[in-house]
């Protein structure tokens, strides 16, 4: 199959699709985007959110009724679809067709598997999204061909956390995405599909990796994530209101920023870009014409300012051995397998003689987890806790972070610091300055 050259792939969050408005707006963006180009999509504004309460009411049977949970979303995706396309009676059909499919889903009874649920569920945000942005592109005279990503990106079987099949995912986006007849296609990001052809998705916030993923294998000239901030910046400007963009940065330092926590990229994105050499633009929604942020191959890069990633809604968990024994190879060994078999992520790891410690996501399998480690462990942990890293840090900066804080942990390399501190409102003093 010979290669489509200059293959540009989009990707638009949430934020990007939260309303009317906001799909309004991408239809301006792609009027005078260049071909051939893909388009990846997330689910439309807080439905993710609304979604992971449908499947919490269908499985756990929570006090919200899978009905009401359902109606949410069925509510909220017939309110758009009747703004922006209410005389297009073939597309209200399309629209109930999907919403059906989930109420059926909805009215079997669930397996045992948790994370298989989510997928089968949650999963139904980003189709529906993509249907009514590929319905209102083509009623504005954006000609495009909607394409369902899931028998297309083929995974592993884990599920909420799927790995990518790349042999098979590789032929079959090839022979999908091939500009025979359109030269705009329209996709999901987040989902994919096992070999049985079992919804799969790839973590949360998995739709930049999917843009990454469909950039790598079309050799696109580089890809674009829009964002509703000006770029990369510095720090979360929600709370760090002096929070500056960085123009270019390094796929090295932007791997390194997503490790410990960045949230403007999600931490898988880069590999595939880097392999070969594709540059990822991270742009402004809001306007579209502004430079953003371009992360790409940089042989020396110049040193950084200070930036900031704050991590909240932590627990901070220390694990000791019963008999007083070394936290030595052995004992590490185990309770990396046991953190790895209830799926609980560590954001901060460290030991002594006799302690490891870690500060991890709060999630479903945690209390699990603690009954797992206490057959061989004591177990001790502070919950709602704060992680603050700050890469290329000095000491002012430091003294941002820390001042009238109470830090129960740090971790000082060469060239990141971290805290991990007790919860409390963030206020940055003025005195000190911006970075």
């Amino acid at each position: 199959m010979a290669k489509i050259e200059n293959v540009i792939v989009y990707k638009f969050g949430g934020a990007s699709v939260k309303d009317a408005s906001a799909v309004r707006h991408i239809s301006k963006i792609l009027k005078s985007s260049p071909r051939p180009l893909i388009v990846v999509i997330s689910a439309m504004g807080k439905i993710t959110n609304a979604l992971e309460e449908v499947v919490n009411a269908y499985f756990d049977h929570h006090q919200l009724p899978v009905n009401e949970a359902f109606q949410r979303v069925r509510n909220f995706h017939q309110s758009m679809v009747d703004d922006l396309m209410k005389t297009n009676t073939s597309f209200q059909k399309q629209l109930n067709e999907l919403l059906d499919a989930l109420w059926k889903r909805l009215e079997q009874e669930p397996s045992l598997n948790y994370d298989f649920e989510y997928d089968q569920i949650v999963s139904f945000g980003e189709v529906i999204s993509t249907a009514i942005v590929s319905g209102y592109l083509n009623q504005e005279g954006i000609l495009n061909k909607w394409v369902d990503i899931r028998p297309v990106l083929k995974t592993n079987d884990v599920y909420r956390d799927a790995g990518i099949d790349w042999p098979l995912s590789t032929r079959f986006i090839k022979a999908t995405f091939s500009f025979v007849d359109t030269n705009l296609y329209i996709t999901q990001g987040f989902i994919g599909s096992t070999q049985n052809n079992l919804t799969t998705t790839l973590g949360r916030e998995g739709s930049d990796y999917s843009a990454a993923i469909l950039g790598h294998v079309m050799d696109a000239s580089h890809v674009t994530i829009w964002k509703d901030v000006a770029g990369v910046l510095n720090a979360d400007p929600r709370w760090y209101p002096n929070a500056v963009k960085l123009d270019e940065i390094s796929y090295w330092e932007a791997i390194e920023l997503t490790y410990f926590g960045a949230q403007v990229i999600h931490p898988k994105t880069l590999k595939p870009l880097q392999n070969k050499l594709i540059p990822l633009h991270v742009k402004s929604f809001i306007n579209s014409n502004a430079s953003g942020t371009i992360i790409k191959h940089i042989d020396n890069e110049k040193i950084l300012m200070p930036v900031f990633i704050l991590k909240q809604n932590q627990i901070f968990v220390t694990i000791s051995p019963r008999d007083f024994s070394f936290i030595m190879e052995d004992n590490l060994s185990d309770i990396f397998a046991t953190f790895s078999q209830f799926r609980v992520k560590m954001n901060l790891m460290q030991n002594s003689a006799l302690n490891f410690s870690a500060c991890i996501d709060t999630n479903r399998n945690v209390d699990s987890l603690y009954i797992a480690l206490k057959k061989r462990y004591t177990v001790r942990y502070n919950e709602d806790v704060e992680l603050i890293t700050i890469r290329h840090y000095n000491e002012d900066a430091i003294g941002q972070m820390t001042d009238n804080k109470e830090v129960i942990d740090s971790q000082i390399t060469r060239k990141t610091a971290r805290f991990v501190m007790i919860s409390s409102p963030w206020r940055l003093g003025s005195d000190r300055g911006g970075i």
